[in-house]
């Protein structure tokens, strides 16, 4: 059906005033059109399309059902076929929309994990943390190594870890640092030589040990062990397992590195 120009203003809406109503694209009206899914009834005579009360109330439609994820094929079902109950179409959609909702809510307990992760470094209350960690343990000594490298890749992928831990994940991975540490004075006590075989079996069991926080490239642990031998916080824990431990760590690192084709006085972390 066609309309005088001046009759167009009263009895139909162009496609471009019809999706700024519904908020839509004019592509997206376009593509409706051209699929019969809804489309203008009138027409000017200089050809212009215009939708009508009733084709903007079936337009409406159509975009309530796809903010509810309906796919088109079945909204063309729900608009033009009589027989078609539009309750049961709209309850099955209901529930899908809970369950995406269920789904997003794990995904915002998740984010919500991560990021008091990357804030915190270790999610456990304090007193979980003493009887994982043992009455020594500083919960600050998290939160100052997050003022020292929290702008780091490593935090960052140590907080992504730690987002996804509990107690019984913390409790493995300080049984086996202490498993390591104990290993380590014995081989010191018993005078095994850096470079040697079983000095880099250790060096590679504390690199590999890193795996629990972020992944440690040979560079990154000569780095580690400079640091446990020049910062008294470090030297001092580690010489609390064993006197004389830092430094002698440190250079079962080097010796390993080396090893690898490292020169640990070049070494950087990387």
């Amino acid at each position: 059906m066609s309309l005088p120009a001046d009759a167009a203003e009263t009895s139909g809406m162009t496609v471009g005033r019809a999706a700024s109503r519904l908020g839509v694209t004019v592509r997206t009206l376009h593509h409706w059109d051209e699929i019969g899914l809804a489309s203008p009834s009138l027409r000017t005579h200089g050809g212009y399309r215009l939708y009508t009360a009733t084709d903007i109330a079936c337009l409406q439609r159509v975009v309530v059902y796809r903010e509810l994820g309906l796919p088109l094929d079945t909204i063309r079902e729900l608009l033009h076929a009589q027989a078609v109950d539009p309750t049961v179409a709209l309850r099955t959609q209901r529930d899908q929309v809970q369950e995406r909702i269920a789904r997003l809510n794990d995904l915002v307990e998740g984010l919500d994990r991560m990021i008091r992760a990357h804030e915190q470094g270790i999610l456990l209350t304090v007193e979980q943390q003493a009887a994982i960690f043992g009455p020594d343990w500083e919960p600050e000594g998290v939160l100052r190594a997050r003022e020292r490298w929290g702008d780091t890749p490593q935090w960052a992928e140590y907080a992504e870890r730690a987002a996804t831990r509990g107690p019984d994940d913390w409790k493995a991975i300080a049984q086996a640092n202490a498993a390591l540490e104990s290993d380590l004075a014995v081989a010191m006590r018993e005078g095994i030589v850096p470079g040697s075989a079983e000095a880099n079996r250790l060096a590679e069991r504390h690199r590999e040990a890193f795996d629990a926080y972020f992944h440690l490239t040979h560079e990154m642990q000569v780095c580690l062990g400079r640091m446990y031998r020049e910062d008294a916080e470090f030297t001092a824990y580690y010489d609390r397992v064993h006197p004389g431990l830092a430094a002698w760590l440190s250079r079962v690192i080097d010796a390993n590195a080396q090893a690898h084709g490292i020169d640990p006085s070049t070494a950087a972390w990387r």
